[in-house]
């Protein structure tokens, strides 16, 4: 989608490259949820279009994951997501989801398993379109959601969503997910094959019998606390060290074991997150708050600090590019 919109392979190679991918890490499906995560960021930079992403995630389809199948073979909406909340884990190491039914509506909760993914704002984006393209795939149903509902903010950007969408998209929420009528639920998936699927539940639960869940690096399980703690006062060190049951020492040794520090991940995190919110069309004074900031000029000399130019003259550059 990317090479037709940009109408330039090479413009593709030069993301790939940028995300630390090749065209033969996409033949052989061996990239790493990060680097599908920049590749998605880097796509909406050079196209100047931070709804990239959501409206890539509309064109979604087909998927070959043992999750996937087993939807395929499903009664009807209802058991697609109970078995996309058991089985999602086997394939992405960022998220799990869960189906809530509460009084007159349903919905598809994201929760972060690895909370350091929170910061990519464009992949989050495109999941949970892709999950609603899906969705409507399966059921062979053009339905609309209630809503979707994200915990970042997009400011000046929301409406574009909005127009996207043809239904309500929420920013700055408590949860993400997908809130749907109850009468979706009931949305039978053409394809069901009950034995196919009882198979695959066997099989699907083997794998998930047979997968050691890797171990997070402390790295991760620090940056997730400091998302968390966003908008507004950033989690101080010995603070986050009791939250992971660790002495303030300990903390900073395995820190260091990892080539990292505290200050180092606070700091990497305000760049990135700034340079996202900034894209997202936020006011400066805001983003400022957002990360912890005493004031706007406190985080302008940061964000100089990091990037060597102004908050200014960075969203100056975005405005030239979409212009061009």
């Amino acid at each position: 989608m990317l090479e037709d919109q940009a109408n330039d392979p090479a413009i593709v190679d030069q993301v790939l490259e940028k995300s630390g991918l090749s065209r033969d890490d996409l033949t052989s499906a061996t990239y790493s949820a990060q680097k599908e995560a920049l590749f998605v960021r880097f796509a909406c930079d050079v196209l100047a279009d931070a709804t990239f992403a959501a409206r890539a995630g509309l064109q979604f389809k087909s998927s070959s994951s043992l999750t996937a199948y087993i939807s395929k073979y499903s009664r009807d909406l209802k058991q697609v997501l109970e078995n996309a909340s058991r089985f999602h884990g086997l394939i992405d190491p960022a998220l799990m989801f869960s189906l809530r039914v509460a009084g007159n509506f349903a919905a598809i909760e994201a929760e972060w398993k690895d909370a350091s993914y929170a910061r990519y704002h464009r992949r989050t984006e495109f999941l949970l379109f892709a999950g609603l393209a899906r969705l409507r795939d399966l059921t062979q149903s053009n339905f609309f959601p209630i809503e979707i509902r994200f915990q970042h903010e997009v400011g000046s950007s929301r409406n574009k969503y909005q127009r996207l969408a043809g239904f309500p998209v929420l920013f700055g929420a408590e949860r993400v997910e997908i809130v749907l009528a109850l009468s979706s639920l009931d949305l039978p998936v053409p394809t069901y094959d009950p034995k196919l699927r009882e198979h695959l539940l066997e099989y699907g639960d083997r794998v998930i019998a047979e997968k050691r869940q890797p171990k997070q690096k402390l790295r991760a399980q620090v940056e997730g606390l400091i998302t968390r703690s966003l908008p507004g006062a950033i989690i101080q060190s010995e603070d986050a060290a009791a939250n992971l049951g660790l002495s303030a020492r300990t903390f900073a040794r395995r820190l260091k074991e990892e080539g990292t520090s505290y200050r180092e991940i606070v700091e990497d995190l305000r760049c990135d997150l700034a340079q996202t919110f900034i894209t997202n069309g936020m006011p400066l004074s805001e983003i400022a708050f957002s990360l912890g900031y005493a004031d706007q000029p406190a985080f302008s000399t940061a964000f100089k600090r990091w990037t060597g130019q102004a908050p200014s003259a960075f969203r100056s550059r975005l405005d030239v590019s979409a212009k061009a």
